[in-house]
């Protein structure tokens, strides 16, 4: 059992905790904030509480976003943007998630949301995100939606490389994406137009809403 008693989370989500691996400092492990969980369970409206608890639980959400057919079958070099993943831990804290800690020259990378209010939408971040954008689309992976705050920045040699690190799955409520390569494509195109709705409402100052 990993003990994260002492430990510090670098990043906190809605329900969330994420720390450095205490015996891997390339990994992360999240781990559920059990009074978020218990919160969010008790506030769901009523035609949400007949579904399973499971599935309000980040870690086994995101677990089975990372069991979809399109990254089992894409090669192993096409994890390009995305954060490995390696499965579940015991730790002090419960059942811990842990994936690939994205690094730059040892420090954590930092997300696109903060390079967007740092440097704005410049031409190497526009191509940066093109070139995830075919990605997304050539493998047909499906997300959540994509967050600028879920999406780090890599710097690899010459190249920003976007990773996601937090969203993976499909949150169509009929999964028809998860077996139809047509839907898949529709749904895909859908996260893309969206992402770009919020990096636009990011960088107008956040008003209105977003969608």
């Amino acid at each position: 059992m990993i003990d994260l008693g002492s430990a510090t989370p670098f990043a906190k989500g809605g329900n969330r905790k994420c720390f450095i691996h205490p015996q891997d400092s390339s990994k992360c492990i999240k781990v559920i904030d059990q009074e978020s969980y218990s919160n969010r369970l008790k506030n769901l409206s009523w035609h949400k509480k007949i579904r399973s608890k499971m599935s309000f639980n980040d870690n086994y959400e995101e677990a089975k976003g990372y069991q979809q057919k399109s990254l089992k079958n894409i090669d192993q070099s096409s994890w390009k943007h995305i954060a490995k993943y390696f499965g579940f831990i015991e730790t002090n804290m419960g059942e811990g998630l842990v994936t690939e800690l994205i690094k730059n020259e040892g420090e954590i990378a930092g997300t696109l949301e903060d390079y967007l209010f740092k440097f704005g939408l410049t031409e190497e971040i526009k191509e940066s995100i093109r070139v995830f954008e075919k990605w997304l689309l050539d493998n047909l992976i499906l997300t959540k939606n994509i967050i600028p705050h879920n999406l780090v920045i890599k710097k690899d040699s010459n190249e920003l490389v976007i990773k996601i690190i937090d969203g993976i799955g499909s949150k169509a409520f009929i999964p028809l994406p998860e077996y139809f390569n047509f839907f898949a494509k529709r749904y895909v195109k859908r996260r893309i137009e969206l992402m770009w709705s919020r990096i636009n409402w990011d960088l107008s100052g956040r008003k209105g809403n977003w969608k």
